[in-house]
């Protein structure tokens, strides 16, 4: 059965009362896929002769900038159609009688996309096709195309996917050289669940802002939003609504110059708050993703906070919290208490200056910082970038599906964590979370309350209590301790 269009709902999600910030993807209530309209496509060549007829009768006062911007962008844009299974838990004793828990449903939902190379590459955002079991893109032309996910990074909220079909290519501009109040025109699919056809909707604004820095936790409630940054953002009045998540924001030249995200809405709809991935950073962190379907994640080795904070919540500048043991930072003699004045000659203001800050560089690159030591004095200095050590860490498979690593300091800085020692966990199936509640990021330091400090010992407590019983793991998560029962069945 052919993904199409399905009925879905908007959902919103509370950035304080009374607004909303609403991520631009269209998540979708209980509804499967209809059989596809067995109407054929119009080809690529019958579109362009109607767009052409269509021109053929503007006069010079209608041939606007915008125009002409929108009609070479237009035909790079896609609609992301994604099917997930989504977990529903009993609503009343009814519900958990005929619906135990664990029960699945699949939900429709949809975003938009563009190409940004030959080959069927497609840019999308990652928060549009997370946990998505069936994913097909849909061009202008009104083609469907299943679509192979390449790589998704849930930090920049960037995905990559490819479908066997010729897509044309944007051309792109820089995010860098933008000006507040020059033209800004955003593309997508806006509630395309309610239009007949494939054509995107086009609506015109300016850049209203640029480095724009959303707060950690605007997002918290829907899934996903905690684990990604929206720092250094372009800010536009140009509409953006639920279904534009992943389609381009465009200037006056019809260049690409973001990927739009999230809004901030009172309604859920748009109120001139829209917010935009600056096109330099996605198509970088894109070429990760097509070479290694992942992105390696720099790492210096430090944890940085606010100086100061007023009544009102307000957070003034950056000092580094933390330094981990025989880190990069460490061996260029920072120090806790040190405050960041400077990343790559850019002032910093706040923490998220300096999160932004590490989406332009990469392990192997060197990073330049003007600190004030905690005397006083300024000074310049240059640090390596290097892979996160948990990506470095020797990795031991514990239960198929379930792989562990060695705390280290490094890593208890990286991860934020509390305990010291212990096993972290980095990859598990969704069969074990679900039969042992253990979750990727947990630390496990004990297990049946007999302390552990490396992965290997985990491993070898595990294989010895395999048949004899109950198993009991303590682990760290988020900053709380947690304990979870289990058994470990085995074979003969």
């Amino acid at each position: 059965m052919g993904l199409v269009a399905a009925l879905v709902a908007a959902g919103l999600v509370v950035f304080g009362p009374p607004a909303f910030l609403v991520r631009a993807d269209e998540p979708g209530g209980s509804v499967l896929s209809k059989a596809a309209d067995p109407t054929p496509a119009p080809s690529p060549a019958a579109g362009a002769a109607a767009q052409a007829d269509r021109d053929s009768g503007l006069t010079p006062a209608r041939q606007t900038p915008i125009v002409e911007a929108a009609r070479r962008v237009t035909p790079s844009v896609v609609s992301v159609n994604v099917i997930r299974r989504q977990r529903v838990g009993p609503r009343s004793i009814f519900d958990d009688f005929f619906a135990p828990f664990g029960t699945e449903r699949e939900v429709a939902g949809l975003g938009s996309g563009f190409a940004i190379a030959d080959g069927g590459y497609v840019l999308t955002n990652a928060h549009v096709v997370q946990g998505a079991i069936e994913i097909v893109v849909s061009t202008v032309e009104g083609g469907d195309h299943p679509a192979e996910l390449l790589g998704s990074d849930e930090l920049s909220d960037v995905a990559l996917l490819q479908v066997e079909a010729e897509i044309p290519v944007p051309e792109f501009g820089d995010s860098d050289g933008l000006v507040i109040g020059e033209p800004a025109i955003a593309i997508g699919n806006p509630f395309g669940y309610l239009l007949s056809n494939a054509e995107p909707t086009v609506t015109a604004g300016v850049i209203s802002g640029t480095g724009r820095h959303i707060l950690p936790g605007a997002l918290s409630g829907s899934g996903g939003d905690e684990g990604t940054i929206y720092a250094d953002m372009i800010q536009t009045d140009a509409s953006i609504n639920p279904g534009n998540s992943g389609g381009p924001l465009v200037n006056a030249e019809g260049r690409v110059i973001g990927v739009n995200s999230a809004i901030f809405s009172r309604t859920g709809g748009s109120q001139g708050l829209g917010f935009a991935i600056p096109i330099n950073r996605a198509l970088r962190i894109a070429d990760q993703l097509r070479d290694d379907g992942r992105v390696r994640r720099p790492w210096v080795g430090i944890d940085v906070g606010p100086t100061e904070s007023d009544r009102t919540g307000r957070r003034r500048g950056a000092s580094i919290v933390r330094v981990a043991p025989d880190s990069p930072a460490d061996r260029a003699d920072l120090t806790k208490g040190m405050e960041l004045v400077a990343v790559q000659g850019r002032p910093v203001k706040s923490p998220l200056d300096w999160e932004a800050e590490l989406f332009n560089v990469a392990p192997g690159d060197q990073i330049s910082l003007t600190v004030l030591d905690l005397r006083g004095n300024e000074r310049e200095v240059t640090v390596a970038v290097e892979d996160l050590p948990s990506v470095r860490a020797d990795r031991v498979e514990v239960l198929e599906g379930l792989e562990l690593i060695t705390l280290t300091p490094a890593i208890r800085v990286e991860r934020g964590l509390r305990n010291d020692q212990g096993a972290l966990i980095v990859n598990v199936s969704d069969y074990v979370t679900q039969r042992t509640g253990l979750m990727q990021g947990d630390l496990i330091f004990a297990v049946n309350r007999q302390r552990v400090s490396s992965a290997d010992e985990v491993a070898e407590l595990l294989d010895y209590l395999a048949g004899r019983g109950g198993i009991q793991v303590y682990y760290e998560r988020d900053g709380y301790q947690g304990r979870t029962s289990f058994r470990i069945t085995t074979g003969g």
